[in-house]
């Protein structure tokens, strides 16, 4: 499941303060994973780094993590890969999976069960960002450490 890589970047304008990276394989409970993940990085970021990372900024990205993994997982073919980084005063959520096609949001059906995950995401991140890759696209949400 894992391919981790950690780098803290010093304080440069366009370089993450705190970094982590994970490859998250085909087998496995990959959105339990990668919330644990989420947690387990922030709290790294509040005791090692002594950034102030408030309990709901975690509840939070553990939430886009969610969305964002089981939507790669669903609807994308092949591995899905996890960035979280701390910039400045946001943590970033990024996850890159093998489909080019970017997400749309649905329009609003009270009677759709699920389908949801991209407008939960779009409610409670402050941006989210999506770029085409050469092999898929990568979905980056930004939440701000004040949250």
């Amino acid at each position: 499941m894992e391919s981790v890589s950690v780098d803290e970047g010093e304080t440069v304008p366009g370089v993450p303060r705190l970094r982590a990276s994970y490859a998250l394989d085909a087998e496995g409970a990959w959105i339990a994973q990668a919330r644990h993940l989420a947690a387990e990085f922030l709290e790294r970021a509040r005791t090692e780094n002594g950034l102030p990372v408030p309990d709901r900024v975690v509840e939070i990205t553990q939430l886009v993590v969610s969305e964002l993994v089981t939507n790669a997982r669903k609807y994308a073919p092949g591995p899905v890969g996890l960035d979280l980084r701390v910039f400045g005063d946001a943590v970033e959520v990024v996850v890159h999976d093998g489909n080019p096609e970017a997400p749309r949001p649905r329009d609003a059906d009270p009677g759709r069960v699920g389908q949801h995950g991209l407008e939960i995401v779009m409610a409670v991140a402050d941006a989210l960002d999506v770029r085409q890759e050469a092999e898929g696209k990568s979905i980056t949400a930004r939440i701000a450490l004040s949250a």
